[in-house]
C-alpha cells in the first residue's frame, strides 16, 4: 500500500501536529521530521545490526512508511501522533527491551521464556508486515485503577485498539519519557493462555517489561490504546 496524499491532506496532518507538539514528549517539528527522528533512534540503538542490516539498509527497508503519513493524519491525533513499530519478526523483543533508556537506565524483562506464547487478541489485527505505523497513541491515563478485563471493552467500545507487546516496546523506545511524565501502561492487545497482561513500568529505577494479572486493578497502570495501524507491505 502506498499513498502520497493531497495538498489538503498534508495541511490537515500538519495542523494536527501543531496540537500534538504541545505534549510533554520530545517531538520533531513535522511528521516527516519525526519519522526521521524515530528512524535515527532505531539506528542509534543498534536495530540495524539486530535486524541483520546496515543502517542505510534499515532506513531503505522502512522508508515506504513515510508515504503513509498523509493517510495516518487525515484527522487530528489526540495524544502521541504515531509510532514506528518494528515487530519481533525483525528485531527480537528481549534485545529491543534491553535497548530502552529511561533516565539513563537500560530496560529488562523477566518474561523472556514466555514471550513466544503471546499473540494478538482476536480484536487486534496488526498489518502483515515487520514494521508499520501506529497512530494516535494514548497511555491510558483514563483507565488507571481499572481492571484490564474491564478496560478492554471500554477501549473497543470507544473505537480504540489496545496495544500489542511490539507496540508497547515501540512506545517506550521512541518516547521513554512517558514512563516518568505520564503513567506506566499495559498492552492488552497481546495475550497468552494465562491471565497475565504484558505491562511496562519503571522497576528499581529501570524500565521493565513484566506482567500483571488481568483481574487486578492498579492505580499506576493504564490500558494503552491507539486509533489505527498502517502498513506499507
Amino acid at each position: 500500500m502506498s499513498e502520497t496524499g493531497t495538498t489538503s491532506g498534508r495541511r490537515r496532518h500538519t495542523a494536527g501536529w501543531a496540537v500534538a507538539r504541545g505534549e510533554d514528549v520530545d517531538l520533531a517539528p513535522t511528521p516527516e521530521a519525526e519519522l526521521d527522528r524515530q528512524l535515527g533512534n532505531l539506528c542509534d540503538k543498534g536495530y540495524p545490526e539486530l535486524a541483520g542490516m546496515s543502517p542505510g539498509g534499515l532506513r531503505d527497508h522502512l522508508a515506504p512508511l513515510g508515504e503513509l503519513l498523509p493517510k495516518a493524519f487525515a484527522s487530528t491525533p489526540r495524544s502521541l501522533p504515531f509510532l514506528l513499530v518494528v515487530t519481533s519478526r525483525l528485531v527480537p523483543t528481549v534485545a529491543a527491551v534491553e535497548r530502552f533508556a529511561v533516565r539513563g537506565r537500560p530496560g529488562f524483562t523477566d518474561m523472556a521464556d514466555e514471550l513466544g506464547g503471546y499473540a494478538p487478541i482476536p480484536e487486534v489485527e496488526p498489518p502483515e508486515a515487520d514494521a508499520y505505523l501506529l497512530v494516535d497513541v494514548d497511555t491510558g491515563a483514563g483507565t488507571l485503577g481499572v481492571r484490564p478485563t474491564d478496560a478492554l471493552p471500554v477501549l473497543l467500545g470507544a473505537g480504540r485498539s489496545p496495544l500489542t507487546i511490539d507496540e508497547g516496546v515501540a512506545l517506550v523506545t521512541h518516547f521513554p519519557k512517558v514512563l516518568t511524565t505520564r503513567n506506566a501502561f499495559q498492552s492488552l492487545g497481546s495475550r497468552a493462555a494465562n491471565k497475565r497482561v504484558p505491562s511496562f513500568w519503571v522497576s528499581k529505577g529501570a524500565p521493565r517489561l513484566g506482567w500483571c494479572w488481568a483481574g487486578n486493578p492498579h492505580t499506576w497502570l493504564g490500558a494503552a490504546s491507539a486509533a489505527a495501524r498502517y502498513g506499507s507491505r
